[in-house]
């Protein structure tokens, strides 16, 4: 029954994906972005959390080992939804336009370049996957892999955001834009992770549920200081091709959207998972977690949408049908008992 719910779902997120294309080319290449960003998070989050609980421990890996395993191998789908964007990527971006002028980091935002760095990290990340998806089972082997691995998910996590994402400006620049992007893809992939074990059919351990909270909680704090003070400093310096790239945001009503980001991002759930009382509630726990989804999503689309000129509304329903699409392909591109075709050494002898 969820297969055949999984195929209509994604019957009308492709079918909207399509027409989309179809009829406005140009604002499908940043809603595919927008949801491309956002999904992305999933998997490479999932990885660096299964990383981080091999070196760390604690009760709440243990809870959410099976989801962020299922979340690890979506990996592998990354050369799929990366095709879309690659098709559009001229459209996206001014300085790979013909005729393009010549900025001062050209020596980096060229098109050669660009291509050569997106293979590396997607071949980086799909070795990664396949590394940690087969010591999943092996707590000793996955110790032993995470501090190269998590290095090197945290270089390419950031190279790939200032390319794919602070570089549709190419006069903005802030030091600070990848580890915003990398704190978010922490939020967003253990905030699915947290939903995925409260609405298992397994028992809860209020211990781990705690853990979890925690969290999450820093995760929230550690996000909202870094994207704070990148604006202080913007703020601050008041240059005008940085203070540009704010005030784009706050104009024709993506400063409400703004507002929004903070409100689910930070204020719900930081205020919910304050309480000790609320970080052993399930119902509380996945509240906090469903609002900083929802912040993600309306961050990731704040970062990109504007761009795209006055059509912020096709672009949102743009936006919609590709996370739609991407997450039902994610559901229905599985064998068995939810396990992609390359997993682990007990996935594949199960």
């Amino acid at each position: 029954m969820i297969s055949i719910f999984a195929a209509v779902a994604c019957a009308i997120g492709y079918g909207g994906v399509a027409l989309g294309w179809a009829m406005t080319p140009r604002s499908f290449g940043f809603a595919w972005l927008a949801a491309l960003s956002v999904w992305i998070a999933w998997p490479l989050g999932a990885m660096a959390l299964m990383l981080i609980h091999a070196l760390t421990g604690g009760l709440w890996g243990k809870a959410i080992h099976h989801a962020l395993a299922k979340g690890a191998r979506r990996a592998f789908l990354i050369p799929l939804l990366i095709i879309p964007y690659a098709l559009t990527v001229q459209r996206l971006y001014p300085w790979l336009q013909a005729g393009a002028t010549q900025y001062d980091n050209a020596l980096y935002l060229n098109g050669p370049g660009f291509v050569v760095r997106g293979v590396i990290y997607v071949l980086i990340w799909l070795v990664l996957a396949v590394l940690v998806t087969r010591a999943d089972d092996d707590a000793n082997e996955l110790a032993r892999l995470a501090p190269p691995a998590l290095i090197l998910l945290a270089l390419t996590a950031t190279f790939a955001a200032i390319d794919a994402l602070m570089s549709l400006d190419p006069t903005f620049a802030s030091s600070i834009f990848g580890l915003v992007q990398i704190s978010e893809i922490g939020a967003l992939s253990l905030s699915v992770a947290a939903l995925a074990l409260i609405f298992s059919a397994t028992a809860l351990d209020s211990e781990a549920l705690r853990q979890i909270a925690r969290l999450l909680l820093a995760f929230v704090i550690l996000w909202s200081y870094l994207a704070f003070m990148q604006l202080l400093i913007v703020w601050q310096s008041d240059l005008p091709h940085e203070a540009a790239w704010y005030l784009l945001r706050w104009r024709q009503g993506w400063g409400m959207i703004a507002g929004l980001i903070a409100f689910t991002q930070f204020f719900l759930p930081f205020f919910t998972l304050l309480s000790s009382k609320a970080q052993h509630s399930p119902k509380a726990v996945g509240f906090a977690a469903a609002s900083i989804i929802i912040g993600g999503i309306l961050h990731q689309f704040w970062l990109v949408a504007p761009f795209a000129g006055s059509k912020s509304g096709t672009i949102a329903l743009l936006t919609l049908f590709a996370l739609l699409a991407m997450a039902c392909t994610s559901l229905l591109v599985t064998r068995g008992k939810g396990r992609l075709w390359i997993g682990s050494r007990r996935a594949r002898n199960a």
